[in-house]
């Protein structure tokens, strides 16, 4: 269990649906970082997609990739060259693990990730809704080897 910033208990394990604004399947919209400058920068391209999954009992599933992947020369996941591999690697993010929400930031506690630093640590991303759009950012996220605010936007999958 965790604090919100009003000193109470949210868990969101025995949280009902209705209790946690989170639950369900966003479609990403849009993912930009924002460097100190103010300049935007789009990883995955501007026409990137995604999902991002929050369960009932805890779970979270986030898989970010580029609109126009390089495919393979075989149809074989594990049949890439080098080359193939290291695109196939950089156009894409994912990762799972449990989560936990504290007043206005969701902590994302990564079992799975195609980044295997990120195994074992706590992604804390800050929530904000905006009618039915949600924002999920990260301050101070490194990206592409600069230090930025991350802005991932979604709205609820159909």
């Amino acid at each position: 269990m965790d604090h919100n910033s009003e000193g109470t208990f949210i868990d969101t394990i025995n949280t009902a649906a209705t209790d946690n604004p989170l639950i369900g399947t966003w479609e990403m919209l849009d993912w930009y970082n924002q460097n100190e400058t103010g300049q935007k920068h789009y990883p995955l391209g501007q026409n990137a997609t995604g999902y991002i999954s929050y369960s009932s009992d805890g779970h979270v599933f986030v898989h970010l990739m580029a609109a126009d992947r390089q495919l393979y020369h075989i149809n074989d996941p594990f049949g890439g060259s080098e080359a193939e591999d290291s695109a196939a690697m950089k156009s894409q993010i994912s990762y799972a693990g449990r989560y936990r929400v504290s007043g206005d930031q969701v902590t994302h506690h990564v079992t799975h990730a195609s980044c295997p630093n990120w195994v074992g640590t706590d992604q804390i991303r800050d929530i904000r809704f905006d009618g039915p759009q949600m924002t999920l950012s990260a301050a101070g996220a490194v990206f592409q080897g600069e230090r930025v605010t991350a802005y991932v936007i979604w709205k609820r999958a159909e």
